[in-house]
C-alpha cells in the first residue's frame, strides 16, 4: 500500500492492542479493505465474498486469513470462522453496509451487530477516505497511484446494551447504535482530513 498509494493513518493509537475487536469500516472502493490490511496496526481477518477467491486469489487471500462469505445466504461456516477470530482474541474486518456503495454508512446490514452483540468485543470504526477518486487514474479499478488515501480510526465501543441477550429487538438496537457512531465518525474523519 506504502509503495503504490501514500496513505495517512490516523488514530491508529485508539485500537486495542490485544483482545478481540470489530473493525466496522466504510466501502466504496475495491482498495479499501487492503489498505486497511496494509496500514493496521494488528492483523486483520476480513469477511470478503466468495466471488472474489478466484484463481491465484483463493489460495493467496485463504493464506493470509481472510474468510469466505456468501452474501446471500446464512453463510454457518463464515459466522463460525469469524466468532472463531474474536474468541481467539483477533481483528475481525466487516463492511457494514454489505457491499460497496457511498461508503456513508448509510445502510447497515444487522452482522456487524451480531459478531459485537454475539462475541461482546469492541467495535473500531474506521473511516477510508479518498480511495473513490476518479481523477488521474491509470487504471479504471484503482485510484491514481501515488494518491493520498486516509485511513482514520475511531474510538472503540460497544454495541450491545449489556444484557447479554441476542433477540431480534437487542441485535435492531445496536444496528441502531452502530449506524449513529460510524455516521459520527465518518463526519468526524471528514472534518479532519478536509474530505
Amino acid at each position: 500500500m506504502y509503495g503504490l498509494w501514500r496513505p495517512r493513518v490516523l488514530g491508529a493509537w485508539k485500537v486495542p492492542p490485544t483482545g478481540p475487536v470489530i473493525f466496522a469500516v466504510n466501502h466504496s472502493h475495491n482498495i479499501d479493505g487492503p489498505m486497511v490490511m496494509g496500514v493496521s496496526p494488528r492483523p486483520v481477518h476480513f469477511l470478503i465474498k466468495k466471488e472474489a477467491f478466484v484463481g491465484p486469489l483463493d489460495p493467496f487471500l485463504t493464506g493470509i486469513g481472510q474468510l469466505k462469505v456468501d452474501r446471500h445466504s446464512a453463510d454457518r461456516t463464515a459466522i463460525t470462522q469469524a466468532l472463531d477470530v474474536l474468541s481467539n482474541g483477533g481483528v475481525l474486518g466487516i463492511f457494514p453496509e454489505g457491499t460497496r456503495g457511498e461508503g456513508d454508512f448509510a445502510s447497515l446490514r444487522a452482522g456487524l451487530a451480531y459478531f459485537a452483540v454475539r462475541s461482546g468485543a469492541p467495535v473500531v470504526p474506521v473511516a477510508v477516505l479518498g480511495s473513490s477518486e476518479k481523477r488521474g487514474r491509470l487504471m479504471k479499478g484503482l485510484p491514481p497511484l501515488r494518491h493520498r488515501v486516509d485511513v482514520v480510526y475511531g474510538d472503540p465501543f460497544e454495541a450491545g446494551d449489556g444484557s447479554g441477550r441476542r433477540t431480534r429487538k437487542t441485535l435492531d438496537e445496536a444496528t441502531e447504535r452502530i449506524q449513529k457512531q460510524l455516521t459520527a465518525h465518518l463526519e468526524n474523519a471528514r472534518r479532519l482530513t478536509g474530505r
